[in-house]
Formats: structure tokens, sequence, C-alpha cells
């Protein structure tokens, strides 16, 4: 038994959790209809797998203990039935996933098939089929068979001669023979020798399992049918596996226990067995390759469950199952499920972020920004072969139509803000309008006052929405309807001066209208750099896409390059030079066609870059046509307000005049208020000061008859005392009387003051107003036909 399978390695937090399969299920099974069908419940496990996938099937004659192996790799005693008589107990393909015990963030796939050549199925074909099933969907096969690798055993393994007829690698008939073609996607080998019993020894010489190998598998020299006959498995073998091992493993126990394996404990098995056992778990953990597709595409166990399907179905139609068909029909279920996972990363990011509107457009922009790089890199992480780019398309165009959807949901959500944040401003002058507050002389000032106050608050709590000018905007044109009516009826203003109001009025407006349009401009201009540093990241993320593309597809060509000429070195070596010298032929052709590929594929991404720049370019250009558009509005409103304000300045001219001796007159109104408020205070304290005075000499001329008294009572003078308290009270009185009298004095005197100010202050006001009258008759005739009309 593998002794450290139980151990568990420590890994790093996975972006998928593992899928925890207590025991096996089956994968493929034969039908009512005598076809193989995929089953349901398997592909749904499989479609919970995200991790890439190590894939290891086992096949071989029935009989011959394949699940054995499997279940020591999923590290159970048992899972994967075993059959101890002369029925095979495995029927179909079934499947086992783990978690990978070396391998951190990877799932292990173990494939138990049918056992080959049992009696009672009575069809070869459905053999052959399972064969290749194995071989297509395993990234490690593992050949099961007993005794030794002779001559009966190579034969045996006649499905290997087949492959050629069962597979395709291309869906065009361009090349009919594509065999060369299958070092690149065919799995690692392993023969796992059962019951082996004699010795390994080649010339008298001890010999590796894997010299004993390749020793069963050497060619014969000749051209005769026999010995052709007997070189073509061997050669099959030689070709389509490059990477092959072997494993001999002796007898488990005694004869009579084998029936019970699973059950024995392992001190009952040979120590031999487990040894050889222990070393096959070790070397499959390790050596044991990801699953890949063409071109080096990663697959996940949701990937191979498609896969699974493509090819059952192509096998059930009667067709031959085709690699290049499969990555297409992979690629365009990967890539619309990698359009539908990318937009649902970018859209779970902005319903969060949609919880805190509304915000500035620079934090949706940048958020934005950070999570369509997250979608365009879970897209590229999952899709391949979008040759002309038409699924990152598709999610580009998406994501920028729910972006627009969110900037309008953060729009309405600022306005609303903004709406509410001046309701609640304006409350007071809502209020103010129904009562009719501002229905009086100087009401306009009044008004004007309020909705500067207001529009300062506004200004202060709102200048981060985005839609806080715009708002502004509408608020003002609102009020201006209320302006208007309260400017004509206000009969403390000349007419001239409601003329002045008015036009100053309209140039607010305008400034308002003018900063609305910049606070958009600005805003497209935000987004027109954010389209360029998204197109640029896109851009970023391509190159990398194909850099990783073509580094595969390198890697997997050099690797079929290296196994190829190892394979013709061997035949030079063994003195097959007719066949190395067709190997030669063989090299250049694939070398031609690695080439070509891989100068299709640049070209392709090449269309692929240009066709976004254009997606990029025409988009840029559209903006670029409603930014000018909005840079001539612009222009145009500053050209009215520069004439507004012009004429503001005009009518302001000519009353600065009247604001110059108003501010003279309520400076010398201040003076004067404060002259008297001093002259109020000086008096207040030397009142204060008298009435202390007063009082303390009343209290010591008391404290005096206090102690007198005491002294005539203390002398015995009763009658005295008395009299002397009669005394004590009248001057109590007296003082009380005289305070009184000195306070109203003060009063009189206060009041007296107050009214002398009070006629000062109006003598001042009729003298002001008599200026302000004076100062209007002379412009009224002098301005003439100056009004502004």
């Amino acid at each position: 038994m593998y002794s450290d399978q139980a151990t568990v390695v420590k890994q790093s937090k996975r972006l998928y959790p593992p899928v925890i399969m207590d025991k096996p299920v089956c994968l493929i099974d034969t039908g009512s209809d005598g076809k193989l069908c995929v089953q349901q419940s398997a592909l749904q496990i499989l479609q919970q797998i995200q991790q890439p996938v190590v894939v290891v099937a086992v096949v071989g004659l029935y009989r011959t203990g394949k699940s054995y192996l499997m279940n020591r790799l999923a590290g159970k005693q048992t899972g994967f039935a075993l059959g101890s008589t002369v029925e095979s107990k495995t029927k179909g393909i079934w499947m086992w996933c783990v978690d990978h015990p070396t391998k951190a963030g990877t799932t292990l796939v173990l494939l138990d098939t049918e056992g080959l050549g049992d009696v009672d199925k009575g069809d070869s074909k459905h053999d052959t089929n399972i064969f290749c099933l194995a071989v297509l969907l395993s990234s490690t096969l593992v050949y099961n068979s007993r005794g030794t690798i002779d001559n009966r055993a190579v034969e045996e393994l006649q499905y290997v001669t087949e492959l050629t007829d069962c597979i395709k690698v291309k869906s065009s008939d361009e090349d009919a023979d594509d065999s060369s073609e299958f070092v690149k996607f065919f799995p690692s080998f392993i023969w796992a020798v059962r019951d082996f019993t004699l010795e390994r020894k080649i010339d008298g010489k001890d010999a590796t399992e894997d010299e004993y190998l390749e020793f069963a598998l050497k060619l014969k020299p000749g051209t005769s049918r026999k010995v052709m006959e007997y070189n073509l498995p061997r050669e099959c073998i030689q070709k389509f596996f490059p990477s092959r091992t072997c494993f001999t493993f002796p007898f488990p126990t005694a004869p009579e226990n084998v029936s019970c394996l699973e059950s024995l404990d392992p001190a009952d098995l040979s120590s031999d067995f487990l040894e050889v056992t222990d070393r096959f778990c070790k070397f499959v953990f390790h050596k044991s390759q990801v699953k890949k597709l063409k071109d080096g595409i990663t697959i996940t166990g949701r990937v191979l469950g498609q896969l699974a399907k493509t090819y059952v179905d192509t096998i059930s139609s009667g067709a031959v199952p085709c690699l290049e068909n499969a990555v297409i029909a992979m690629a365009m279920i990967e890539n619309e499920s990698a359009v539908k996972e990318g937009l649902e990363v970018y859209q779970s990011g902005m319903e969060k972020l949609k919880d805190s509107f509304p915000l500035e457009l620079k934090d949706v922009s940048s958020e934005h920004q950070r999570l369509s790089k997250m979608a365009t890199q879970t897209f590229m992480k999952r899709s391949f072969r979008d040759t002309d780019g038409e699924y990152l398309k598709s999610l580009e165009e998406n994501i920028n139509k729910l972006f627009d959807g969110y900037l309008c949901q953060n729009e309405q959500a600022s306005k609303r803000r903004c709406e509410d944040l001046l309701s609640s401003l304006s409350a007071t002058m809502t209020e103010n309008l129904k009562q009719g507050f501002y229905a009086k002389p100087g009401g306009y000032d009044l008004f004007c006052k309020d909705l500067e106050d207001i529009v300062k608050n506004y200004n202060s709590q709102a200048n981060k929405e985005v839609k806080s000018e715009e708002v502004l905007e509408e608020f003002l044109k609102q009020k201006s309807v209320d302006s208007k009516a309260i400017l004509q009826a206000d009969k403390k203003l000349t007419e001239k001066e409601k003329k002045i109001k008015e036009e100053t009025k309209k140039a607010a407006l305008l400034q308002q209208e003018i900063k609305a349009k910049e606070e958009k401009q600005r805003q497209l201009e935000e987004k027109m750099e954010l389209e360029r540093r998204s197109n640029e990241e896109r851009m970023r993320q391509m190159k990398e896409k194909l850099d990783l593309e073509l580094r595969l597809q390198r890697q997997e060509a050099e690797r079929a390059m290296d196994s190829k000429l190892r394979e013709q070195a061997a035949l030079l070596e063994k003195g097959f030079k007719d066949k190395a010298d067709r190997m030669n032929q063989e090299i250049e052709e694939f070398k031609r066609q690695n080439a070509k590929a891989e100068s299709n594929r640049a070209k392709e991404f090449k269309e692929m870059l240009e066709n976004s720049n254009k997606r990029h370019e025409k988009f840029m250009a559209m903006m670029m046509q409603q930014h000018r558009e909005q840079m001539q509005a612009i222009q145009e409103k500053n050209a009215r307000c520069s004439e507004e304000i012009k004429k503001a300045a005009l009518l302001q001219q000519e009353i600065k005049a009247k604001e110059e001796k108003q501010r003279q007159l309520e400076e010398k109104m201040e003076a004067e208020r404060r002259n008297n408020e001093e002259r109020i205070r000086q008096m207040i304290e030397k009142m204060d000061l008298e009435l202390r005075l007063q009082r303390q000499e009343a209290e010591r001329a008391m404290d005096s008859k206090l102690r007198e008294q005491a002294d005539l009572l203390a002398k015995g003078f009763k009658e005295k005392a008395d009299r002397m308290s009669q005394e004590m009270e009248e001057s109590k009185r007296q003082n009380a009387e005289a305070e009184s009298n000195r306070a109203k004095e003060f009063k009189e005197k206060l009041e007296s003051s107050d009214k002398r100010h009070e006629e000062k202050m109006a003598m001042m006001m009729q003298k002001y107003k008599e200026e302000l009258e004076a100062i209007q008759e002379r412009k009224a005739s002098s301005s003439g036909d100056c009004c502004i009309s």
C-alpha cells in the first residue's frame, strides 16, 4: 500500500474548493440501445471541478486486477469493484475524483475501465471504443496485464494498432494519416505487469523494468508479412507513446487469498508487492501531468466532462472522434462560459459598489476599470481559441453596456440626493414664498440673500456629486420665475435697479449652465481617459495570452520533435535506416506544419488586435465628436454670458455712488449706535457706583446705631434703647426711599438719552433718503436713453 498517501500536503488557499467523492461513480455506460452514453450525475460532479485535472486511466484484460491499483491511487482499500471470478466486475468507465496528494490546486481523476476481451460482450468494437476513450481522456494511461510482456501480451494490446482508424487529429482531409500528430496529445504510458514471476535478465544481465519493456518492444529486421505483423503493435506503441515506463508486480498473496484482496491487512500481503505498489503510486503522483488539449490548453474537471460527452456522442453517432473538432466544440462552450463568468465577476463587484451610490465619477470609473480588468483576466484564464476575438468583443460590449447602466444609476442616485438636499435647504424659502414674506419693499434683496445662502450651503455639501451642477442649474431656473415676480413687485427699487438685478440674474443663470456643461465635459474626458487605459490593459492581456499560447504551442511541438528525434536515433541505432529516412521526411514536414501553425496563430492575433483597435478608435471618435459638440455649446454659452455680464456691469457702475453714500451713512449710524451704547454703559456704571456708596454710608450709620443700642441695653437704659430702635427703622425707610428716588432719576436720564439718540438717527435717515433721492434724480436726468432693455 502507498504509505505516504495519507499525508496531507499543506496547500495555499485555493480559488476553488476540491470536490470530495467518497466512492466512484459511473462516467460512461452502455445504454439500452447498446451505444455508449455519459451519465449525467458524473457530469454534474465534473462540472463543479474548476481546478486542473490529472487523469489516470487503467485499461487491460478483464480479471487482471486493474481496480486494485485504482483503489490504491485513491488512498483507499475499497472503492472500485474487484473481480475474482471469470465475470468482469467493471462495466463501462467508472470515475473517482480525489484531491491530488502532491499537486496543490489540482484534482486527481481516476478512470477504471471495463475489462477488455470479456467473452460475454461479443463485440470487439466496444472494447476498441473503451480503449480509445481511455486514451483520449487521460494524461496517464496504465495498461494492466498478467504474467510477462511476451508476443501474446503485445498482441493483446491490438487496440493500439487501431488508433489511426479510430482517432483523427484534424477535421480536414488534406492529411489522411495524421497519426504523427498523436504524440502531441496522447498520454504517457505505464505498462503494469501483474503476477510477474520471471527474472528480469537480458542476455544474462540484470535489467531494469524499463529496459525489460524496451526489450519486449524491440523491432525485428525484415519486410516479410510475418515480421511486419510482429513489428506493427510495437511500432505503434513506440510512436504514439514515447513517454513510457514499466512496473512488474509479484504475486500479492497466496492464490487462495486473491479473492479477498481488498480486505487483507498489509501484513497479509507480500512485502515485495507492497514495495512495487508504493513505487507505482509515487511515480503516478509525481510524474503524471495535468491533462491538456491541443496547443497546451489546460483541462479542468468541467472541460473533461464536456470532452467525455463530445467524444461519446461522436462515437455513438458512428463517426470518428476528432481532436480538432473537440477543441472547437470545447472552445465554443468554454468561451461562452468565459464571457458569462467574466460578466459575473464584473457585475457582482459593481452590485456591491451600487450599495454605496451616489459616488464621484472617478470612484465609479476606478472600480469599473479594476473589475473590468478582473473580468478580462477571468475570461482570458478560461477562454481559448477565440481566434477572431468574437467572445472578447462580446465581453467588452456587455461590460460597457453594464457600465453605462451603472453610470446612469449613479447619476440618478446623485440627482435624488442633490434634489433632496436642495429641498431641505430651501424649505424655509419655500414657506416664505407661500406666506408672501418677500412681497414687500426690499423683499427682492432678502430673496437673493436667502438664495445665495442656499447655493453656498449646497455647494459646500454637494460639491463632489456628479449631478450637483445640473441639479443646481434646474433649481435656479425654477427660482428665476419667483425671482422675476418678486423683483417686479419690490417698490423699494427703481426701474433701473430692477434692470440691473435682472441682468445680473441672467448672467448668474448662464454661468451655472456653463458650469453644468463643463462638468459634463470633464466627465466625458474622464470616460475617454478610462477607455484609453482599458484598451491598453486589454492589449496587454491579449499580448500576454498570445505569448502564453505560443509558448505552450512551441513546448508541445518541441516535446513532439524531441520524441521523434529519439525515435529516429533508436531506429538508426538498431539498423532500420529506411525507417529512419522516412522519419526524417516526417520530421521536416512536422517542422513545416508547426511553423505554419505558429505563423497562422500570430496572424490571427494580429487581426484580433487590429479589430480591437478599430473598435476602440470608433468608440473614441464617437466620444471626440460628442466632446467637440459640447465644447462648441460651452463657447456659445460663454459668449452670451460675457454679454450679459457686460450689461450688468454697466448698470452696476451707475449705482456705485449710491452704494458708497449708503456705506458711509451706515458707518456713521453704526458709530452713533456704538457711541450711544458707550454713554449708556458709562451712565449705568456711574449709577451703580453712586448706589453702592449710598448703601455703604447707610450701612455704616446703621452699624453705629446698633452698637450704641447694644451699649445702652448693657447699661440698663432700656427706654433709650427702645427709642433707638424706632430711630433705626425710620433710618432704614429713609435710605430705601433715597435709593428708589436715585434709580428713578437714572431711569429718566436713560430715557432722555435714548430719545435724543433716536431723534439723531431719524435725522440721519432722513438726510440719507434726501441724498439718495437727489442721486436718483440726477442719474435719471443724465441717463436718458441709456437704459438697457
